[in-house]
């Protein structure tokens, strides 16, 4: 059993105060109202539960790929369902606000591992916070992969 250091223990508060600070910053506020009006949209709900029992029927479609007798009819509406839904300007700004608040957890992220060693990798989905290397990422080993790192 690992006892709390008086070090482990402040981490953690400021680890607390990093989450207060990312909480009301502006892309998480903007997040969470549009988040609440996404919810409250009736009819971005409608195109949202509309697609997903399409999605299912489509993922059950699958499993046969094209010779389910079914599937250019399913695949067709599960394309004409998804394409609704994200031109929904409810969905959109969700999404939007979405990207710009995972853009700023990546960035913190990052920085909180370059605090540490330039071959920690960090994972993020966005190219832009990779460290430019040839790999991809701080490899960690020295660079016997074959990068430049």
């Amino acid at each position: 059993m690992v006892l709390a250091t008086m070090e482990s223990v402040s981490i953690l508060e400021e680890a607390e105060m990093l989450g207060k600070i990312i909480e009301n910053s502006e892309p998480a506020q903007e997040y969470q109202r549009v988040s609440d009006a996404l919810k409250n949209d009736k009819t971005a709900q409608s195109l949202i539960s509309e697609f997903q029992h399409i999605k299912d029927k489509y993922e059950d479609v699958q499993r046969f790929g094209r010779y389910h007798p079914d599937f250019k009819e399913i695949s067709a509406s599960m394309r004409t369902a998804k394409r609704s839904m994200d031109m929904n300007d409810a969905v959109a700004a969700f999404r939007k606000a979405e990207t710009n608040l995972q853009a700023l957890l990546d960035e913190i992220s990052t920085e909180l591992g370059k605090a540490i060693s330039q071959h920690i990798k960090v994972p993020s989905g966005n190219p832009f916070f990779e460290t430019g290397s040839s790999c991809g990422g701080g490899c960690g080993s020295g660079g016997s992969c074959g990068c430049a790192s």
